[in-house]
């Protein structure tokens, strides 16, 4: 079961580590590298979430996932979160370091949905909009085609949204007609 609390804490403590080691940078290298990972593999997951598979071969796993891949702190860390038995909740840790990260050094996330794949010269030109307007520092823009929007696009940030859908204008106009004042219900 996901602790979003308990990541939140090994994430700080790892971030206060990295920075005394002058070696942030390096680490946020290392989560971008197991977030690739555990995005890109459900079965590296549900090891890790394994009750059945023992501590010694998550640990063995682990590090042939990572040989060469993450410094010398990273590599630590996964061992501390085996030993602690916490190496499920590493999907979660490396989230909340990023997120954690991303604070620090003034990134925003901005997730774009469209109904089509935009040109690189959008996206910029919508990161900087998005910049402008509401002062972020930097921008991490990351796009998504959904076709389902038939027009318009769906916009993410800092727990905002912006739907400017062709979709969610329809759903609304649907709900007009369901709920139309001048027709009396009988």
């Amino acid at each position: 079961m996901p602790n979003p609390r308990l990541a939140g804490r090994y994430a700080k403590s790892l971030i206060d580590l990295a920075t005394e080691k002058d070696q942030l940078e390096v680490v946020y290298a290392d989560m971008k590298y197991l977030q690739a990972v555990c995005k890109s593999s459900s079965e590296f997951v549900n090891l890790l979430r394994s009750p059945i598979i023992q501590a010694d071969k998550k640990r063995a796993i682990i590090e042939a996932v990572t040989k060469g891949r993450v410094s010398e702190i990273t590599n630590l860390f996964n061992r501390l979160l085996v030993n602690k038995h916490r190496e499920s909740d590493l999907p979660e840790v490396v989230e909340a370091y990023i997120d954690q990260f991303n604070e620090i050094k003034d990134i925003h996330k901005l997730k774009i949905t469209t109904a089509i794949a935009l040109s690189d010269e959008l996206k910029n030109s919508i990161a900087e909009k998005v910049k402008a307007a509401y002062n972020f520092g930097s921008i991490e823009l990351e796009s998504k085609v959904n076709e389902d929007l038939i027009g318009g696009f769906i916009l993410e940030f800092n727990n905002n949204l912006i739907d400017t859908s062709i979709q969610r204008d329809l759903k609304d106009i649907k709900k007009q007609f369901s709920k139309n004042i001048f027709v009396k219900a009988i």
